[in-house]
């Protein structure tokens, strides 16, 4: 295992109920090529789309993101959520209204697999707690990561990776470089909204979608929901940026749209200005293979 500051990592209670779906906008939309259509965006509580899922192609889809997605009522603790939460955490159903004698849901366990810039996290829960869950229904987040480092690389900057998926995805090294599994790598050229922000922690960027030509050239209609994909040539230290030789690390949590400079949204996860990290391409580096989920 790759040398971290694992054991220094303070663990927080964090929590939020199972959201409501929301939208950038009321009604229609203009898509990028001039069409109109209704997004259905954010999610809530997705019945349908789950992790490992293709990324594109849903009906009316803007951003779809798989899962339940969490958000708190109060602002302050709504951003201490966003921030703390890490990919991999564990998160818990605290009650549920559907609760029954023959149905148990409190206490079923659950796995954080994503952040959007709706102010929500997303959590997978089983299929079949998923159906049960309501709207208003309070969860629990077991918040850890804040803080990890990789105590050989000071140039590599981990950003919400917890340590469950760290032990996962079991990082190498070789020739002074870090390397870890990931599904695609992704040309920076293609990243779109999300370009200009500072924060890496509380919100996704998006790899455009909306230019027909690159989907077929780079085989982004082969992207699914959880996969981990290496951006070339790109820094997220502080924020976004073209860095030539640079390569980040991220987990796509929401899929594609048909709003210009959108697409399916990532996670940052780790990042260097530097050539230290090296992707490995695996068909098995998405979320739903590396925790297990079903």
């Amino acid at each position: 295992m790759i040398k971290s500051n694992l054991e220094k990592l303070v663990d927080l209670a964090v929590s939020g109920t199972a959201g409501h779906p929301a939208s950038c906008d009321s009604g229609e939309k203009t898509a990028f090529d001039g069409g109109p259509f209704v997004p259905v965006g954010f999610s809530g509580i997705n019945f349908t789309v789950k992790v490992g899922d293709s990324a594109f192609d849903w009906a009316g889809a803007h951003e779809v993101a798989p899962g339940v997605a969490v958000k708190n009522g109060c602002s302050e603790s709504n951003e201490a959520l966003l921030a703390l939460s890490c990919i991999g955490n564990e998160a818990v159903l605290v009650d549920a209204k559907m609760e029954g004698k023959d149905t148990k849901l409190k206490g079923t366990p659950g796995i954080v697999t994503g952040k959007l810039s709706s102010g929500r996290v997303v959590v997978y829960f089983p299929k079949r707690i998923v159906e049960r869950i309501s709207v208003g229904d309070p969860i629990q987040i077991r918040a850890s990561g804040a803080g990890l480092q990789l105590l050989d690389y000071p140039d590599v900057r981990v950003t919400n990776l917890g340590p469950r998926l760290l032990k996962a995805l079991n990082p190498s090294e070789k020739s002074g470089k870090v390397r870890i599994p990931v599904a695609k790598v992704i040309p920076g050229k293609l990243m779109g909204a999300g370009i200009g922000r500072t924060n890496t922690r509380t919100y996704e960027y998006d790899i455009q979608s909306t230019s027909p030509e690159a989907v077929k050239e780079y085989s982004l209609d082969q992207l699914s929901l959880g996969d981990l994909v290496a951006i070339a040539d790109t820094d997220c230290t502080h924020g976004p940026r073209w860095q030539q030789g640079a390569t980040t690390v991220a987990v796509v949590v929401h899929g594609s749209s048909r709003l210009s400079g959108h697409g399916p949204g990532v996670n940052i996860l780790l990042t260097s200005p530097k050539a230290t990290i090296e992707p490995i391409i695996t068909r098995k580096a998405n979320l739903a293979e590396l925790m297990g989920l079903q």
